[in-house]
Parts: C-alpha cells; sequence; structure tokens
C-alpha cells in the first residue's frame, strides 16, 4: 500500500494562476458533475490523452526495467484486509463493506494485497527472484467531502503500483534501483526532487507492532538511500513498515509526495509467503513496495501547477497545431497533420473558421509547435513559418524536416522544443 494520498491533507492551496482545478478546466483536460459524485472527477479527451501517455510511458520503463505487469480486481473479500492488516489499521479511510450473500467484499484501498495473492498462486524459487510486480490500478478511499478538491484529493485512485518480491540481501539494492526509476521519470516529466524523506512511525499512529520487523526495513532503505541527502520525519510511516517518500516541488515551491518506495517484511508474514532458498529450505521474501509517478490523479495535477498547462513536448495533449490563413491553404495544412499522425504526432488543424490568425495563434500558445501556412508557404511548396511555444521563431521550414525535428525532439523528451541541424 503506497499513503501518498495520506499525504494529501497537507498541501497548500496552489498560487491562482498555477491552480489545477482552473487550468485543468480552461484546457478541458477534466471536470466533474454532481451527478457523478464529489471526489469522482471525469477524463476529457485531451486530458485523456495525456494519461493514455504516461501510462504507456510508465509500463515501457518498468517492462524494460524487468517487472511484469498483471491485472488484478478492485474489490476484494472482506477477509483479505483482515490479513493484511487494512481493516484493523485502514479502516476508517475504506469503504463500508458490500454484502453478496453470506460474504462482504470491499472496494480496495490499496493493490498490495492482490499481489501478495498472486506471488502466493505459484510456488518459487530463489532463482526466480527477484519477482517484480507491477499494475496500474484502480483503489478507493472514503475521503470525507470536505477535504476533496480537484485531482489531489479524489475517491477513485489509479496508482502506478508495483511490489518486488525478493530475498533480504536483494532488498536494499531493489530500493535503490526503483529510486533510479522515479529520478529517470522526474527528468523526463521537467520535475524535480525537492528531497527525499525517510518516513517513520510517530506517536499515536496506528502500526503494526512489530520492533524488529520496523529496525531491519528502515536499515534496509537507509542502505538504499546511501549518498542521497535525505530527511527522517516521525509519523508519516505507512501502518506496516518504514517508507521513502520522494518530495517534489513545482515552479511556485510548494511542496508534496509523488513517489514511493517501501519495504514490508509484515504482509509476507500474514499471507504466509515463501521461497525455496539454495539450501532446499523455505524461507520468507521480503516486499518492497514502490511507484514510480504514484497516482495518476496526482501527477498530472502537479504536472499541470508546475508546468503552467504547457506540458513537455512529449505528453502534451496536441504537439502541432496547423493554422492555414486562409481557405486557400486548408488542403496543405491538413496533409502536413496527416503526415504528423503517420510520425505518432499528435497534430490538429486550427482553420479560418475558428477566428483570425492572432486569435488563433493566442488560443494554441499551450501547444510545443505552430506551422503557420499561409499564402507564401503554399506557392513555395511544402513549407510552413514555424513558431515555438517559447517565443521562438525558427522561419520557413520543410514540413519533412519540420516533423522530423518534431518527433526527435518527442523521443528524446528532452526540455528542448528545438535544436540546430
Amino acid at each position: 500500500m503506497h499513503d501518498q494520498d495520506q499525504d494529501q491533507d497537507r498541501i497548500p492551496a496552489p498560487a491562482p494562476g498555477h491552480d489545477h482545478r482552473r487550468l485543468g478546466r480552461e484546457l478541458g483536460l477534466f471536470d466533474t458533475d454532481p451527478l457523478m459524485g464529489a471526489g469522482l472527477p471525469y477524463w476529457l479527451p485531451d486530458g485523456a490523452v495525456v494519461r493514455h501517455t504516461l501510462e504507456e510511458y510508465v509500463r515501457e520503463a518498468e517492462r524494460r526495467a524487468g517487472y511484469r505487469h498483471v491485472y488484478s480486481p478492485v474489490l476484494g473479500k472482506r477477509e483479505l484486509y483482515e490479513i493484511s492488516g487494512h481493516w484493523e489499521h485502514y479502516r476508517d479511510d475504506m469503504f463500508p463493506p458490500m454484502e453478496l450473500g453470506a460474504e462482504e467484499v470491499v472496494l480496495r484501498p490499496s493493490l498490495c494485497p492482490h499481489h501478495a495473492l498472486v506471488y502466493r498462486s505459484r510456488s518459487h524459487s530463489y532463482r526466480e527472484l527477484p519477482l517484480r510486480i507491477a499494475e496500474l490500478g484502480a483503489m478507493y478511499r472514503s475521503e470525507p467531502s470536505g477535504v476533496l478538491g480537484g485531482l489531489t484529493r479524489v475517491r477513485a485512485i489509479h496508482l502506478n503500483d508495483a511490489h518486488i518480491f525478493c530475498t533480504p540481501d536483494q532488498a536494499a539494492a531493489e530500493a535503490r534501483a526503483a529510486l533510479g526509476l522515479i529520478r529517470r521519470a522526474h527528468a523526463d516529466l521537467g520535475i524535480r526532487a525537492a528531497r527525499y524523506r525517510l518516513s517513520l512511525p510517530g506517536p499515536g499512529g496506528k502500526y503494526v507492532a512489530d520492533p524488529e520487523l520496523w529496525r531491519r526495513a528502515t536499515a534496509l532503505l537507509k542502505e538504499a538511500l546511501d549518498g542521497l541527502p535525505y530527511e527522517a520525519v516521525e509519523g508519516e510511516a505507512a501502518f506496516y513498515g518504514p517508507k521513502i517518500d520522494v518530495q517534489v516541488a513545482d515552479a511556485a515551491g510548494r511542496e508534496s509526495t509523488l513517489s514511493t518506495v517501501q519495504i514490508d517484511f509484515h504482509q509476507p508474514e500474514r499471507f504466509g509467503l515463501r521461497y525455496t532458498g539454495p539450501d532446499g529450505a523455505r524461507h520468507r521474501p521480503v516486499m518492497v513496495h514502490r511507484s514510480v509517478i504514484g497516482s495518476v490523479e496526482r501527477v498530472v495535477a502537479h504536472l499541470i501547477e508546475a508546468h503552467g498547462g504547457a506540458f513537455p513536448a512529449w505528453l502534451a495533449p496536441v504537439q502541432l497545431v496547423v493554422l492555414p490563413v486562409g481557405e486557400a491553404q486548408r488542403d496543405p495544412a491538413y496533409d502536413l497533420v496527416r503526415r504528423a499522425g503517420e510520425h505518432g504526432l499528435r497534430a490538429e488543424v486550427a482553420g479560418p473558421e475558428q477566428g483570425t490568425l492572432g486569435a488563433r495563434v493566442r488560443a494554441a500558445r499551450k501547444v510545443p509547435y505552430q506551422a503557420v501556412i499561409g499564402a507564401r508557404e503554399a506557392a513555395g511548396g511544402d513549407l510552413a513559418d514555424v513558431r515555438l511555444r517559447d517565443g521562438r521563431r525558427p522561419g520557413r521550414v520543410p514540413g519533412a524536416e519540420l516533423l522530423r525535428r518534431i518527433a526527435g525532439r518527442v523521443r528524446a523528451r528532452g526540455p528542448e522544443l528545438w535544436e540546430s541541424a
């Protein structure tokens, strides 16, 4: 279980100019409706593009790092969460059980019990470990109505979750590798880690009572953090173990938790997880929980506010907008959009019916690339007057070269919109 969403009480209100709730609606990314209910936003087409792109990115990054992806149901029997400890320690944040005949089922507040069952469904040798299981799955938290808002505090959460089942000797290295995945993702998203926080239990909290397991888990996380600056904070741990919170800051300096790494000895014991060691005996694995980008809702909210709605080019809902000056340039504009699609780019035409050229340029100011096609460009053949979101104007560029350059920058996921030939 990843507890980043418990931290949402402490997220400061955004500055008005960076509020993702306002920008998200202005940019047509998401919205809400009273009939759907509080804390249950829906994604509009452009927002769905951002979400899909993030999901594809993280799944591919995980696949390259040796993760295997699974699907698990959003419901589980109450007994499942009694075994995991969620019912005892986390019941107040769960939706009430639903009766199905003689059974009670619950909307899951976490994916980790399900992944423990996935691991337990087969026997495992030490030669298979570490076994890395990942899922981008839904989970549900019964949040009070008064604290809900935008995408940062919701009741339906879609978490980039993973659990690594490994030997005790592998746990610190796996946690450190997870931190490496997180650093790379943050760089590609154009965000930065403000600090690393080692979150420990504090007085008065609901924590598993096993001091030795807490000591071992904390020692392994400190080993994973070796060489990185971090701050130890009491009272922020998960109920079953300590965690590393990667704190990020947006352009206004506000801080929140997106990514987490946790080490868990508790649930492997509760679920009776085993592997066969080189000695032929049965041993208990360690469960490393990690989330590279956290919840999709939280990370999109952070990206909107950090970038003011101007997403990195590879993540932008529309990467290229083509603006024909008049009706005579409509056909070459649509031809350029068609070819952009063949390069895997997201492009659209903003024609004269949408207003003057100046109005259309302003409306597309969040789009990384604009290509204006006027009479001179059309007369010159396959040319477009290129304008970049950062204000630069490379000038008239052949369409084939423009698409090649944009596709190259999208693949690189770098911050630069344009590079010299």
